[in-house]
């Protein structure tokens, strides 16, 4: 079809936050623009269980988590599966590129976080981002 939309890469979300409120407000966020949200979890052996069960396009994570969790431990566990991470962070850690496709430095908008988004699918599909947010860093290029 000349004018079909897209076929979206990610398609399933893994939320990985500690805040509750950050949580709640991306899972809202990207449920809206059309993701499902397979889960959202606080923890990093939370989140470790739900990559090993379930099928997911993409896990966006905080580095710092509950009970003393890592993201960063979260993105290696993902990687090794071959599921793109993208750190939605404070502060973007030293050594994110080895386990995830970019980060979204906070405090960032509903628009930026679904940009984000839309420019990591785009990377999968060895596409050029169409847009940049403005708090997000990408490590690899199309």
């Amino acid at each position: 079809m000349l004018f079909s939309r897209f076929t979206r890469s990610i398609k399933t979300i893994l939320i990985v936050e500690d805040e509750p409120l950050v949580a709640f407000d991306n899972e809202l966020r990207v449920v809206d623009a059309g993701y499902r949200v397979v889960a959202t979890v606080d923890t990093q052996d939370e989140a470790i269980a739900v990559l090993e069960r379930e099928a997911i396009d993409l896990v966006l994570a905080d580095v710092n988590l509950s009970r003393g969790g890592s993201g960063i431990e979260v993105a290696r566990v993902a990687s090794e599966r071959d599921i793109p991470v993208l750190f939605a962070t404070g502060t973007c850690p030293g050594g994110a590129q080895q386990y995830a496709i970019g980060c979204l430095n906070k405090p960032y908008s509903a628009a930026e976080l679904v940009g984000a988004i839309d420019a990591v699918d785009r990377l999968i599909r060895g596409k050029k981002p169409k847009t940049m947010p403005r708090h997000l860093s990408l490590f690899a290029s199309p």
